[in-house]
């Protein structure tokens, strides 16, 4: 099975058509170009996003919030990577570096990838753990089952697809506003945490790090590139141009709805946990804690969050791994090989008895060393006139993504001298 979900959209409609001459207007006008930010926020909501946050909440409060600020800006341009040029960031890659270069960020794309899948599959395990006591090893055969029947939305076209991962997307939304809710947080604590960046000791620059890791996923910024390359093909610069502005309404929508899953998931662990002086970094003991302070249904719904989470991830990351495959070396498999060859790591780490929790922290910290490969390389393209024409990124954009940039760089310096020293 060919990527199916990208292939569709290979091109324009007729509402597409309709929308950029402006015969329609208001938010039908925008319809067309909805979707493609919603499979990518997916990405930013897997499991490995509620370890590290709620460790990170358990233990520092709301002072790590502001790391969750970063993905808009970094997601913007990967979409307007494939509005501008019609094809994703691996293709460009590829044609611009040489070959090795190409090959070396191809292995390291795939290691992103088992990265994400180990995330996902301990994640939707757990979930199943959680709310019914299947014990681990069968929740993980369970949870990959899910995950081919998620795949088999392709067949329906890539409305269906968007559709089923939007509507899993909105199930963890109304779980956590509800804990949110219940959780009663310091407004003022959380303004201070959202908008001064700072650190408390070098436990916290790790956790940084695997939030960033989870939050400003790798291969959402190689994904996103794909879902806009080919959906609605601009003729003109002005059309491009259009085409940009809508994509962008998408992504703001997709960006805060995910941004404050990842704020909530932090705000619940400060109120509930941090509050209490109790520090947690394993989700089942979260569980425990939540139905004793929060009561049974806010520990229910943390367990169907991090199920639905799993499950949706998932596909999202199997669709990345053909996008990078693809693009770096010019060489695809069939979806299901690739879910099928994916799936076996995990479950292997799973029946090994490894502690999940720990297993899904140090996930996101190696994904965090995985977003230079595929930032630094977004950000040298859409800074190129011959790349992007009247899309280039204003100088005001790349200079703010490159301090970005530089940040995830430091601190993964950071991360290796404090690992080995």
């Amino acid at each position: 099975m060919t990527n199916k979900y990208i292939e569709a959209q290979a091109h324009m409609s007729v509402a597409a058509e309709r929308a950029l001459e402006g015969k329609v207007k208001g938010f039908r006008r925008l319809l067309p170009f909805l979707g493609p930010a919603f499979i990518a926020a997916i990405a930013y909501i897997d499991p490995g996003n509620f370890a590290t946050n709620i460790a990170a909440g358990s233990k520092y409060g709301y002072l790590l919030l502001w790391v969750i600020l970063m993905a808009l800006l970094i997601q913007s341009l990967s979409a307007k990577l494939g509005i501008a040029t019609g094809k994703n960031l691996p293709e460009i890659a590829r044609e611009e570096f040489p070959k090795p270069v190409s090959i070396g960020l191809w292995i390291q794309g795939e290691l992103v990838i088992i990265a994400t899948d180990l995330a996902e599959f301990i994640g939707a395990a757990l979930g199943l753990y959680l709310l019914f006591r299947i014990p681990l090893l069968e929740a993980s055969i369970i949870a990959a089952i899910g995950s081919f029947a998620i795949l088999e939305l392709q067949r329906r076209g890539y409305r269906a697809l968007e559709a089923g991962i939007t509507g899993m997307l909105f199930v963890v939304v109304i779980a956590f506003a509800v804990q949110t809710f219940v959780a009663k947080p310091d407004l003022a604590s959380v303004a201070g945490g959202l908008f001064i960046p700072r650190f408390e000791g070098t436990d916290s620059v790790l956790l940084a790090a695997g939030i960033l890791g989870a939050t400003v996923m790798p291969h959402a910024i190689y994904l996103h590139s794909a879902l806009t390359q080919r959906r609605v093909v601009g003729r003109t610069e002005k059309e491009k141009k259009l085409i940009f502005r809508f994509e962008f309404l998408d992504i703001l929508i997709a960006m805060v709805v995910a941004g404050a899953i990842n704020a909530s998931m932090l705000i619940v662990a400060a109120a509930l946990f941090f509050k209490n002086g109790l520090f947690v970094e394993d989700l089942d003991v979260a569980f425990q804690h939540f139905g004793t302070l929060a009561g049974p249904v806010s520990a229910i719904l943390f367990g169907v969050g991090l199920l639905v989470a799993g499950l949706s991830s998932s596909s999202v990351g199997t669709l990345s791994g053909d996008i990078i495959m693809q693009g770096f070396i010019q060489y695809r498999i069939p979806l299901y090989v690739r879910r099928l060859i994916t799936i076996i790591p995990p479950i292997a780490i799973i029946a090994s008895g490894v502690n999940p929790t720990s297993a899904l922290v140090m996930s996101q910290v190696v994904l965090s060393f995985g977003i230079a490969f595929a930032l630094i390389p977004l950000i040298l393209f859409t800074s190129k006139k011959r790349i992007m024409g009247d899309l280039t990124n204003a100088r005001w954009v790349t200079g703010i993504s490159w301090v970005i940039a530089a940040l995830v760089v430091a601190l993964n310096l950071f991360l290796i001298v404090d690992t080995f020293m």
